[in-house]
């Protein structure tokens, strides 16, 4: 093989593998599940994590999507069924995650935003900030662990 081939062939290859999509760049991109949660009011520390709630939230480059329902063997029909869902677009600055909270079931929490420390660790993210909604009287510090949804 002529030299000039030899480069443009290892060239080629090192292009291919230099370039990182967007998602192999950022850990946090994913379909999570959340595994636990806590509440801290005041100085009163609790669990709101609920093992018949199954509960995922999608990250992509640009927008997060979050979504539970009930899991327990009762028979409701989709009117009666708990379901909760919102999403929006987020910033990740660092270890600084932002939700922009756009769309919610209950229209009170929409167009607020919710700022988090997140923490990666191999398939987990541990995120901790506080919950403020002025007009609904919340006040809160939440800590919610997920574990990364394998495909």
């Amino acid at each position: 093989m002529k030299l000039k081939t030899k480069l443009m062939l290892m060239l080629s290859f090192s292009a291919m593998f230099a370039c990182k999509s967007k998602e192999e760049s950022l850990p946090i991109i994913g379909t999570w599940q959340l595994v636990s949660a806590e509440t801290i009011e005041k100085d009163t520390s609790f669990s709101t994590f609920n093992s018949k709630v199954k509960m995922i939230k999608i990250i992509n480059p640009t927008h997060f999507a979050f979504m539970s329902h009930d899991i327990s063997a009762q028979k409701d029909s989709a009117s009666t069924a708990p379901f909760i869902a919102g999403g929006g677009e987020y910033t990740l600055v660092d270890s600084i995650y932002t939700e922009n909270l756009e769309y919610f079931v209950d229209k009170n929490w929409e167009n607020n935003k919710f700022t988090f420390t997140v923490k990666i660790q191999n398939d987990t993210l541990i995120q901790k900030g506080v919950e403020k909604v002025e007009k609904l009287g919340v006040d809160r510090v939440i800590i919610e662990k997920y574990i990364k949804v394998k495909k």
